[in-house]
């Protein structure tokens, strides 16, 4: 059987693109589909797509004003506030948002997507449709597509507004990242048998096959600059040794951090902080320090106007992840990311990244979802909060020194799944156990 798929996402932030990367080689010729910008897309569609998508990132950035900024994000924030997991009931009733969206496809919102990209011709059998935003589920159930529907979940938690309005009479499933989730989407009345905890689909490329070797090999390498008094390994190297006693790897490269501004561009002067912070370290070849700008260019200039500015452009040490598309730029960061020691992001679909042993420093958190992804990290021992980014030097050389590092990512490979990938191809495509 011919293992291809619709890939449906859509280009707000990273998060939902990120996701259907991983999905790629099963998607029609290898190409995601971007629902708010693909070729043919009718006007009257992408004019509110842009405009959603602009207000999002607008209002995203307010939240780096002091007062009047945070008031006017905390406003909006409202709207799509998950609320409190406890105690569990039922929160199955769709609320003004709900119906607002399904209110939308009576001027036939999505429809051309459905119905003149995905839909099958008379002589052939229909894909399944992999959507990793809810949206596009939402349209080709409405528009009555005739395969099998599929919404990624790339959060630790979600909203109201990702179950369909009348939730029992949906034929949508849904690929839940973890337990939390899982459960969530039951309370909101998603059918048990239409919702499979399947893991995030993380890159493969980051993790090799099903043995998890290349993975292995990264987080042996990880740990010895993570680990530099052996503080952790004294007490877990039992624990070490059964994950990764294949491995026979030494660490290749300096102490890294990574550090992930989000596709609004927020926060973008952590970077500069921590790079004026480790100055010192990185001229002397003892850390690197990774800028990851995304596909935003106005963010690259930034960093290299900021670097040249403290006379830092010649140290080599220093690395900008840059792309002007988002497969290249996904390329890019993966790479990076398996020779970097610790990642500096906000809580977004990154928090999930931490299956690949990799410890989270967590950035201020920029919505109601980001919220309990950040709860999530810290409850699981994934990952803690950013400590005085100005002295953040100080504060992350003591977390080496006490293996509370090496501590966050083997809880993180231990604990989480990293073949997300692959499970879902798996249900996709018949095998649902």
């Amino acid at each position: 059987m011919e293992q291809e798929a619709w890939v449906i996402s859509i280009n707000m932030g990273y998060g939902h693109q990120r996701t259907a990367y991983a999905l790629r080689e099963i998607a029609v010729d290898n190409k995601i589909i971007c629902a708010n910008d693909y070729e043919g897309i009718p006007n009257r569609d992408r004019a509110f797509w842009n405009g959603s998508r602009k207000f999002y990132e607008t209002i995203s950035r307010f939240n780096d004003i002091p007062l009047i900024g945070k008031r006017i994000f905390k406003i909006y924030d409202k709207l799509q506030k998950i609320g409190d997991f406890y105690p569990k009931r039922n929160l199955s009733k769709a609320g003004f948002t709900e119906w607002f969206t399904y209110q939308i496809f009576s001027f036939h919102w999505g429809e051309h997507l459905i119905k003149n990209v995905c839909w099958p011709s008379a002589k052939e059998k229909a894909k399944p449709f992999i959507s990793t935003f809810f949206i596009p589920a939402f349209m080709a159930e409405h528009y009555n597509y005739p395969g099998e529907i599929y919404c990624i979940v790339c959060d630790a938690d979600v909203a109201r507004g990702w179950a369909p309005l009348i939730p029992q009479k949906s034929r949508i499933k849904y690929c839940a990242p973890n337990e939390r989730t899982r459960q969530r989407l039951a309370l909101y009345g998603v059918p048990k048998e239409n919702i499979f905890l399947t893991g995030y689909p993380l890159p493969m490329s980051c993790i090799g096959d099903k043995t998890r070797m290349i993975l292995k090999n990264d987080i042996k390498s990880r740990l010895i600059n993570l680990d530099p008094e052996k503080n952790y390994e004294k007490n877990y190297a039992s624990l070490i040794d059964i994950y990764l006693k294949e491995t026979t790897v030494t660490s290749t490269h300096p102490l890294t951090i990574m550090f992930a501004v989000g596709g609004a561009g927020a926060q973008k002067n952590i970077g500069i902080k921590l790079l004026t912070s480790f100055k010192k370290d990185i001229e002397k070849n003892e850390a690197k320090i990774v800028l990851v700008a995304g596909t935003k260019l106005k963010i690259k200039q930034y960093f290299e106007e900021e670097i040249k500015n403290l006379q830092m452009e010649k140290l080599k040490n220093i690395e900008i992840v840059y792309a002007d598309n988002f497969n290249d730029y996904f390329d890019a960061f993966n790479k990076a990311l398996s020779k970097a020691d610790i990642l500096w992001t906000k809580p977004s679909e990154l928090s999930f990244y931490t299956a690949l042993g990799v410890p989270i420093v967590i950035a201020p958190t920029i919505g109601s979802q980001e919220d309990f992804n950040k709860e999530w990290l810290i409850t699981s021992g994934f990952g803690a909060e950013q400590g005085n980014v100005d002295y953040s030097h100080e504060w992350i050389s003591d977390w080496l020194r006490n293996g509370h590092f090496a501590e966050m990512a083997m809880e993180g490979f231990v604990k989480e799944e990293q073949l997300g990938a692959l499970n879902i191809k798996k249900i996709v495509f018949g095998e649902k156990e």
